[in-house]
């Protein structure tokens, strides 16, 4: 039997997981967010008032502050130590950042971090600066920051929506929910509209465009409705923690949540409709609980079928929901609702049942006096029970009730007529303990009714059978009927105790249960590999909890959900793939007991992972009404869970054992083709000079015999190409290509590629559009001709004679466009990007030579120069590849004699 108020005692576990929660927190700084709903409501200014009121007491250190022009909030600066900025190179530009080494170095007591959203230029420590934040916190230093709503990462796309500009600096919802402190720095829409149109937000060009877009007073009042509900969300989880850690039991009325009761009555419905609007009105949340007592335990499978359809509803509109176990229903209430906090309590009025009757809610009024009590109207009438809710006979509890108090005066009897013929050696009193005895096992097998019968007809057996006179019941002795009041009060008090007890029994062995189903399906899955393992685990575990058949239909490569065979699984009948479809599609279940198709006999859940929808669960259960059961619906939906992780995990590894044949293949490939190029060079590099020899004979061969020699050593030239584009992509993905970077004139390596491509380009038109004041470029001329040469091999091997092949070059900001065009066929249509990879040629089947590498050539090249190529059709017809290379700053280019002999002569 439980002690009243170990309920509300600690758990030991929960206080030293507090303890070491405590000592971790006192080893890190403490953290403070300035946070507003956007730019310009005074964050800065908030964060840096309060730092000039801590600068006499704390070493101080201002680490990062925006202050965006604005005279007011960089005058509270002065007389603050601020941290130099670091200065980190970002391609060709100097830009300042936070350095948090050297405050580290400094170690002061308050770091002051401004924005702390803000995205770190690459090349710092830390890619974000709430990392930065981070760091500082776990080496024992203080920090204040700020940041916006629309910068937490859950509300990213909800300001989105309703800003239409998606935020790409965000900060992760643990950071801010981590905080020490949230100072919410708040300011209405009308007063920040007004700064705006003052400059004190932002200088006058980004104000004007900034209301025009972000700055409307509807983005405001929102934003600001935002930050004033997340903040709140906050102050409640203090508040509760705070209740927590100082075991606080009296309700706080801080919030507006609420609690609904849920009876076995017909207007349990009705509370739940009532509570959600009241909800919906005051903007809380809201919960629903229904506590089982052992008397609900016995009600009959329609009443308690109702019960958890009215949970259900609960549920479905928006509430938390719970099913409770207790001995009373007004204690387990009051309990429940001083630790979520609730101070609304809302039950029904009427008669037919526990939640409907006037003295529960005294009950609970006396209990928790601080708790206001709602009382939702009975309905006019009840509903009508459906043609075939009138069993044709006794109903299944009452069945087992009728059994239970048959059994117990048959026990009684049978004691009487045992102990009969021991009158003579017994005292009354021990015949009276082995009539207790009978009360005690009644209690503990058939509960607390049958107790009470079987205490009664004890009673009267014990004074008809052995009670002087015998056989009668009439009582000679006064001391007999202080015996029978006794008796009947011990058997009544051991009875009702017994039946809690082994209520309560009944109640742990049925949470053991799940938890050790959980903890037996978690530990099946955690060492599967194959996804036909996961399948086999969840039906077993499914059908051995629940007595259900199971299903898993997994999408194949085009998301249509398909059900896989498994060995040993038997069918479902009246599975519909459509309904499954559905169900997967949008996340949801469906089928029976959910409001999509609930005519179906087969209840359709979906497998939703982290990253995406795994696959569909269809049940079909023999005692469907189970899915309504609030506890057996939550230990099916971590059933799913574990299944949907266990399929994303396989899935994973099979993509990770892919890509590692993969990388291994071309691994070996790239050492294949090194050799074989290395190896092949010298055979090739003889033949060619064998057919120059050839050619260079004398006596001069003859025409025929010249046009095969000529022949012969065009197709060495074009083998040699290969066999070095081969080698050089096995050399540039081995990472043995070190660029040799000189500064030179672009027209310089576009005229040794043209040279070198004359024999490509032979029957085709050559434009050139170079100008003449073109920046040097740094690149290394020997790779970047072999890209010019490769695309200008491709633009004549893929387009027909006569055509015209243009090549230009141009400056475009900070870097060099060169770009070869020419008039021919084009590009397959959406092979823009497939073009470049290797062994990818632009016609599948052809007789034109090559291997497909030439342009991955030339995309490893230009990439390994930091610039970028790409390919498209052009409109007047035929292919453009255009690559781009970074323009840096040339040195100076040393003086001439002539012109040190001018520049003497003018002195």
């Amino acid at each position: 039997m439980s002690v009243p108020g170990d309920e509300m005692r600690p758990d030991p576990d929960a206080l030293l997981a507090q303890v070491r929660d405590e000592e971790r927190r006192a080893a890190r700084g403490r953290l403070r967010i300035y946070f507003g709903a956007s730019a310009g409501v005074g964050k800065t200014w908030a964060m840096l008032s309060a730092a000039r009121q801590l600068a006499a007491t704390r070493t101080l250190l201002v680490g990062i502050a925006e202050t965006h022009g604005r005279a007011e909030t960089a005058a509270l600066l002065d007389g603050l130590e601020i941290l130099p900025r670091r200065a980190i190179d970002y391609r060709g530009k100097t830009l300042a950042e936070f350095d948090i080494d050297a405050a580290l170095a400094r170690r002061p007591q308050l770091v002051l971090v401004d924005e702390l959203a803000h995205s770190n230029v690459p090349g710092s420590r830390h890619p974000k600066r709430w990392q930065d934040v981070d760091e500082l916190l776990a080496a024992g230093i203080d920090v204040f920051t700020t940041v916006n709503v629309q910068h937490l990462e859950s509300l990213n796309d909800v300001v989105g929506g309703i800003t239409g500009v998606r935020v790409a600096e965000t900060v992760p919802d643990c950071v801010f929910d981590g905080a020490d402190e949230v100072v919410l720095v708040d300011v209405p829409a009308d007063e920040l509209l007004a700064r705006l149109k003052l400059g004190k937000v932002y200088q006058p060009a980004q104000a004007e465009r900034a209301g025009r877009n972000f700055f409307r007073k509807g983005n405001l009042i929102a934003l600001r409705e935002l930050a004033l509900r997340r903040t709140a969300e906050r102050i409640g989880d203090d508040v509760r923690a705070y209740r927590v850690e100082q075991s606080i039991d009296a309700v706080w009325r801080t919030g507006t949540a609420l609690l609904a009761c849920v009876g076995p009555g017909p207007g349990a419905e009705g509370v739940v409709r009532s509570a959600a609007r009241l909800a919906a009105q005051l903007g809380a949340d809201w919960h629903a609980v229904y506590v089982e007592t052992p008397a609900l335990q016995r009600l009959q499978a329609g009443r308690r079928e109702r019960i958890l359809g009215a949970l259900k509803l609960a549920r479905d509109l928006g509430a938390a929901t719970a099913v409770l176990s207790g001995d009373s229903v007004e204690a387990a209430v009051v309990e429940y609702a001083r630790s979520h906090n609730l101070a609304r309590i809302a039950l029904g009025r009427g008669k037919a049942g526990w939640s409907w009757r006037m003295p529960c809610g005294r009950r609970i009024a006396r209990l928790a006096p601080d708790v206001e009590l709602l009382e939702v109207a009975a309905p006019q009438r009840p509903p009508a029970a459906p043609p075939h809710a009138a069993p044709a006979g006794p109903p299944a509890p009452a069945r087992a009730a009728l059994v239970g108090h048959g059994a117990a005066v048959l026990s009684s009897l049978c004691m009487a007529l045992a102990a009969a013929p021991t009158i003579a050696w017994l005292d009354l009193a021990n015949i009276a303990m082995l009539f207790l005895l009978v009360v005690l096992l009644v209690a503990v097998r058939f509960g607390r009714g049958p107790s009470v019968t079987a205490t009664c007809v004890s009673v009267a057996c014990f004074d008809f059978f052995f009670v002087p006179p015998r056989f009668t019941f009439a009582i000679s002795d006064f001391q007999y009927l202080v015996a029978f009041g006794v008796m009947l009060a011990v058997g009544l008090i051991t009875g009702h105790l017994t039946a809690g007890l082994r209520f309560q029994a009944h109640v742990a062995a049925r949470r053991e249960s799940r938890t050790r189903a959980l903890y037996e399906f978690a530990r099946a899955l955690s060492g599967v590999l194959q996804t036909e393992q996961i399948q086999e685990a969840t039906r077993d575990a499914i059908g051995r909890t629940f007595g259900a058949r199971t299903v898993l239909l997994l999408p194949d490569a085009e998301g249509r959900v398909r059900p896989s065979p498994e060995a040993g699984a038997e069918p479902i009948a009246a599975l519909d793939t459509g309904i499954a479809q559905w169900a997967f599609d949008h996340g949801t279940s469906a089928g029976r007991g959910t409001d999509t198709l609930p005519g179906s006999p087969v209840f359709y859940m979906p497998l939703v992972a982290p990253m995406r929808t795994r696959g569909v669960l269809a049940i079909e259960a023999a005692t469907p009404h189970w899915l309504l059961a609030p506890e057996q619906r939550q230990q099916l939906d971590t059933f799913a869970a574990l299944a949907a992780i266990a399929l994303e995990r396989v899935h994973y590894i099979e993509v990770a054992q892919d890509a590692l044949v993969k990388i291994e293949s071309e691994r070996l490939r790239n050492s294949l083709l090194a050799a074989l190029s290395h190896d092949l060079r010298t055979p090739l590099t003889s033949l060619m000079a064998q057919a120059e020899s050839l050619a260079r004979s004398a006596p001069p061969l003859a025409p025929a015999q010249r046009a095969m020699t000529d022949a012969l050593r065009d197709e060495m030239v074009r083998l040699g190409m290969l066999v070095t584009n081969l080698l050089d992509m096995a050399r540039i993905e081995s990472g043995d290509v070190k660029l040799k970077l000189q500064w030179q004139p672009v027209e310089e390596v576009i005229g040794s590629a043209l040279a070198a491509s004359r024999a490509a380009l032979a029957g085709h038109a050559v434009e050139t559009q170079v100008p003449a004041d073109l920046p040097l470029v740094q690149y290394d001329a020997v790779l970047l001709e072999r890209v010019l040469a490769n695309l200008f091999e491709n633009a004549g091997k893929y387009t027909p004679p006569g055509s015209t092949v243009a090549v230009a070059a141009e400056r475009h900001g900070q870097w060099l466009s060169v770009t070869v065009a020419d008039d021919g066929p084009g590009l397959p249509p959406g092979q823009e990007e497939a073009v470049f990879d290797k062994f990818t040629r632009g016609e599948r089947e052809s007789a034109k030579p090559g291997v497909g590498l030439g342009l991955a050539i030339c995309r490893a090249i230009v990439g390994a120069h930091g610039g970028s190529i790409h390919a498209a059709n052009r409109p007047e017809g035929g292919a453009a590849f255009v690559f781009t290379l970074p323009l840096g700053t040339p040195p100076a280019l040393p003086l001439l004699d002539e012109d040190l002999e001018v520049e003497e002569q003018d002195e």
